[in-house]
């Protein structure tokens, strides 16, 4: 009898389902990578909390370099995984975020958030900006704690990049760090691959995920429809990166035009990758259009920039 009465309420494939009983069932359950030193790349790794409140973790990469004491771009990268699959820990991230790291010559912080549905949004925000304040705290002398950021990490190049529903997170913390006034450095770049901005249409897993939300007019989910939101970003340079068989490709098509319609005076960037589908450079990271992917991701990176004097 209890096996009839339990039924599935919510299904969102391929994320997850929920069952009357409460029980959440992921359609994909991710592995676990230790950190280490990669054997081919010499990129060394470890795990740390960056917040005690929500047990917010991270896991840092940090490159091997000739210098004594370099100094280094840093990346604050967030996964994808439409809010609730997915980690910074599982070997499809792991191998990403080691794999830019060594290519783009920078530290990378990458953030395990919590998941919704067990975590609601904005617990996501919140963890990834717990994590952007953390690498902050270690641009003031005296605060910062980890040795790899202090020493390793020039502080006047820093990037937010994602992809999917993490490049949805990296958009919210440069929009926070302008609105929230307490972010002590200036974000140099903000790197979206394959954005999730919502379908267009339909809003049935983020109605879901985000009990608060307001629906398709959500600057979280739907920015480009907030002209003033984008006006306002704090960060020097956009790249958008998006996939011509990509069922979210029109948004992120939206998003950059309505960042180049806006009143904001950066340099905004734009890749397509043409005959994928959405984050094919993950599933099959050693093709052609993967390392052509990630070649634009390090240029844009690595490129000479002179701030403005804003």
């Amino acid at each position: 009898m209890d096996h009839q009465s339990d039924h599935i309420t919510h299904d969102f494939p391929p994320f997850f389902r929920v069952h009357n009983t409460g029980r959440i069932e992921r359609y994909i359950e991710h592995d676990f990578m230790p950190p280490s030193k990669h054997p081919n790349t010499g990129i060394l790794s470890k795990d740390v909390v960056v917040s005690l409140q929500n047990n917010v973790a991270a896991r840092i990469y940090l490159p091997r370099t000739e210098a004594p004491d370099p100094k280094l771009p840093l990346i604050i990268y967030v996964h994808g995984g439409g809010f609730s699959v997915e980690s910074a820990f599982s070997s499809l991230y792991h191998n990403y975020v080691n794999s830019l790291a060594a290519e783009s010559g920078s530290v990378v912080v990458s953030v395990e958030y919590r998941l919704a549905p067990e975590h609601p949004i904005p617990a996501c925000y919140e963890d990834c900006w717990a994590a952007t304040k953390w690498v902050e705290s270690h641009s003031h002398v005296g605060q910062g704690d980890d040795p790899w950021i202090t020493d390793h990490v020039d502080f006047k190049r820093v990037f937010v990049a994602g992809d999917s529903a993490g490049a949805n997170i990296a958009h919210e913390m440069v929009v926070r760090s302008a609105a929230e006034s307490e972010l002590g450095i200036k974000i140099e770049g903000l790197i979206l691959i394959h954005p999730f901005f919502g379908s267009g249409n339909t809003t049935k897993l983020w109605d879901f995920i985000c009990p608060e939300t307001t629906g398709l007019t959500d600057p979280r989910l739907n920015p480009a429809a907030h002209r003033n939101l984008l006006s306002n970003l704090r960060c020097e340079r956009v790249l958008v990166c998006i996939a011509e068989k990509d069922f979210l490709k029109e948004r992120g098509v939206k998003y950059r035009q309505a960042l180049k319609n806006s009143d904001w005076n950066g340099l905004l960037e734009f890749f397509e990758t043409y005959g994928e589908g959405h984050v094919f450079h993950l599933l099959d990271p050693d093709s052609e259009k993967a390392r052509l992917l990630m070649n634009r991701v390090v240029e844009f990176i690595n490129k000479e920039f002179v701030p403005s004097a804003l």
